[in-house]
């Protein structure tokens, strides 16, 4: 398979997967925060609700946007090959870039997710966020870690392009 096209159809498919998982996690956030009786349960609607709308709109929009992409750098590829050094090239340097932020990010909410399941009163509010905060951000960690792993494919696949 075509390098451009495994990369943005495995980002594609990723993707319905990010948009399942939201309206999943979405669906969790409604039905604990409906059917909730404690204070643990609303806490863990909390994470749900947020990075679930977040994972809906990142799945969405790539679901949308890589066929668009499949044609424009293929584009540049076959017309406008000094557009893989000056656009693409630096496009992806700055996803990379952008997952090393991400990581972060997540692994940092993982261990406040851990802090607040253990150092929070059971069955409380902020025990109910440590969960959930835990169990979305592992589940968005691995998502990219995938993702960024696909990514690294891609950019040396680019740069071997331009070194031809």
């Amino acid at each position: 398979m075509n390098p451009i096209v495994k990369y943005f159809t495995g980002e594609r498919l990723e993707s319905f997967l990010f948009l399942g998982l939201g309206l999943l996690g979405l669906a969790l956030a409604v039905i604990c925060l409906s059917v909730a009786k404690t204070s643990f349960m609303k806490g863990i609607a909390i994470p749900f609700l947020l990075v679930s709308t977040l994972e809906i709109i990142v799945g969405l929009t790539l679901i949308y946007r890589s066929p668009k992409d499949i044609i424009r750098v293929e584009t540049y590829l076959s017309e406008k090959t000094e557009m893989i050094q000056t656009e693409e090239i630096p496009r992806m340097e700055k996803v990379m870039r952008n997952f090393i932020l991400f990581r972060y990010t997540e692994i940092t909410l993982i261990f406040l997710g851990v802090i607040l399941m253990y150092g929070a009163r059971q069955n409380s509010l902020w025990n109910g966020i440590g969960v959930g905060l835990f169990i979305q951000s592992s589940t968005v960690l691995l998502l990219d870690f995938f993702a960024e792993r696909r990514g690294e494919v891609y950019l040396e696949y680019l740069k071997s392009m331009i070194d031809n």
